[in-house]
C-alpha cells in the first residue's frame, strides 16, 4: 500500500487527538505503520561522500596477536580487534545481559561474566584468579578496555536537574564507576602485557582539572609504559556515519604510538539508514502518541522537539551522537531523517556500525544501552590496525 497521503494523515492524528485514541491501533487498522508516515518537508538525499560499510566489509586474517578485553560490553570494540585480525582470549563484563549478548554473537569466545562469574573489575583478587586461567605475566598481547563513562559524560548530566546533587560531573569521586581506570590499570601492573588500549568519553581529559587523568598516565609510566594520548578522535572521520568524539589512550612498553589520520570523506547518515530492515532483529520501532508525531513532522532537518528533547537527523551528514542512556534507562535515540518517529535500535546500531546479523539481547531499554555505550567497530578497527602495525608489525 502507499504511503499516506499528507492530508490523511493530518485527519489520523487529529482523530485519534480529539477521540484519545492510540495512533499505532489506528494505523493498523487502515494497513499502515510508523514508517508510512512523513515530515510535513522531506529532505532530499544526496550522493556525496563515502559509501557506508559495517564492519563486516573490514575484516582481515587472523593476525595471532591475542587480546583481552575488559569492560566488553557488548563487543563494538571487541569486533574492531577482532576485524583486524587480533584473537581473543578473553572478554570480562559483570553485566549478566551483555555477557549473553557476547555469548549469543560469539560463542567460541570465553566470556568473564554473569552467570558463571562476577566479571568485576574492582573485585580485584578474584578477577584475577579467573584471568590466571588463561593468561600469564608478561602477556604478549593487548589489554583493551573503556571503563564506564557515565561519571564523565556531560550527556549523562543532562539528564538531571541543575539543582540536583548529581548534576555535577562527579568523575572519580564516583564510589563505584569512577575508579575502574585505576582498576584496570592495577591488572595492568599484574599483567604486564605488551600493549595497551584505554577507550573513554571526551570529559576524562578534564574531569577534576584533568589532576586524575595524570595520575593515571603517571602510573603507566612507573611500569614503563611509552602511552600515548589522550587523543580525541571523531567517529565521523573514520568512515561511520555519526559524529562521536571519543578519547583514546595507547600504550606499549617499547615505542610511542600515532593515532591514524583521518580518512577523508564523510558518509551521510542516511546511507546507512536508508536500507531494507526486512528479517533483521532489533527493529521495533516505538508506539508514539500521536501527541508527538505531531510536534515531530513539522521539525526541518536538524531542529530539536524540546518536549521530548529528540532531533531530527539531517539525511546528508552523519548522525549526532548514539546516546547510551543510564544504568536505570535506556537511550534516547533521534528522530529517523526521512520518517517523523525516533530510531530502533537496528538503525541505530547501523550508525555505529555494527552487521545486521549481530543481535541485542534484553528489553529493548537495555539494548539501546548496549548499542550507546559500545564503541563504533570501524573506529575500533582502524586504531586496532594500527596498533597491529606499529606495536607488532603485522
Amino acid at each position: 500500500m502507499p504511503n499516506l497521503e499528507w492530508r490523511e494523515q493530518i485527519k489520523i492524528i487529529n482523530d485519534c487527538i480529539e477521540n484519545n485514541r492510540p495512533l499505532h491501533e489506528v494505523l493498523f487498522a487502515n494497513n499502515y505503520t510508523y514508517d508510512d508516515l512523513r515530515y510535513d518537508v522531506e529532505a532530499p538525499f544526496k550522493n556525496a561522500g563515502g559509501r557506508y560499510k559495517n564492519i563486516e566489509e573490514f575484516y582481515q586474517k587472523s593476525n595471532g596477536i591475542p587480546v583481552v578485553s575488559f569492560f566488553s560490553g557488548c563487543g563494538g570494540l571487541d569486533l574492531g580487534f577482532e576485524a583486524a585480525g587480533f584473537e581473543h582470549v578473553a572478554c570480562v563484563d559483570n553485566n549478566g545481559l551483555f555477557c549473553n549478548t557476547l555469548r549469543h554473537n560469539h560463542p567460541n569466545w570465553i566470556i568473564i561474566g554473569p552467570p558463571e562469574a562476577k566479571g568485576d573489575v574492582s573485585n580485584r583478587e578474584e578477577l584475577y584468579d579467573d584471568l590466571k586461567r588463561y593468561i600469564k605475566p608478561n602477556f604478549e598481547g593487548i589489554f583493551i578496555g573503556g571503563p564506564p563513562c557515565q561519571p564523565f559524560s556531560i550527556a549523562a548530566n543532562q539528564r538531571f536537574a541543575k539543582g540536583g546533587s548529581n548534576f555535577k560531573r562527579v568523575g572519580f569521586s564516583h564510589q563505584t564507576q569512577g575508579n575502574l581506570l585505576f582498576d584496570f590499570i592495577w591488572f595492568i601492573k599484574k599483567f604486564k602485557p605488551k600493549a595497551l588500549f584505554i577507550e573513554n568519553v571526551a570529559g576524562l581529559a578534564t574531569i577534576d582539572g584533568g589532576e586524575q587523568l595524570k595520575k593515571a598516565l603517571a602510573d603507566l609510566s612507573e611500569m614503563d609504559y611509552v602511552a600515548s594520548g589522550p587523543c580525541i578522535l571523531d567517529a565521523a572521520d573514520f568512515e561511520i556515519p555519526q559524529f562521536r568524539k571519543r578519547l583514546f589512550i595507547v600504550g606499549s612498553l617499547n615505542r610511542t604510538f600515532s593515532f591514524p589520520i583521518v580518512k577523508g570523506k564523510r558518509i551521510a547518515c542516511h546511507k546507512a539508514l536508508n536500507i531494507q530492515e526486512k528479517g533483521t532483529t532489533n527493529h521495533i520501532t516505538r508506539s508514539h502518541k500521536a501527541e508527538s508525531i505531531k510536534r515531530y513532522m513539522i521539525l526541518k532537518c536538524g531542529e530539536r522537539d524540546p518536549l521530548g528533547r529528540v532531533d531530527r537527523l539531517d539525511p546528508n551528514r552523519p548522525a549526532k551522537t548514539v546516546i547510551a542512556g543510564g544504568t536505570q534507562g535506556g537511550g534516547r535515540s533521534h528522530l529517523h531523517p526521512s520518517i517523523p518517529r525516533t530510531l530502533s535500535v537496528r538503525e541505530c546500531a547501523r550508525l555505529q556500525t555494527f552487521p545486521d546479523s549481530f543481535q541485542f539481547y534484553g528489553s529493548v531499554a537495555r539494548q539501546f544501552t548496549q548499542v550507546g555505550n559500545a564503541v563504533p567497530p570501524v573506529l575500533g578497527y582502524h586504531l586496532a590496525k594500527a596498533v597491529a602495525q606499529q606495536f607488532f608489525e603485522c
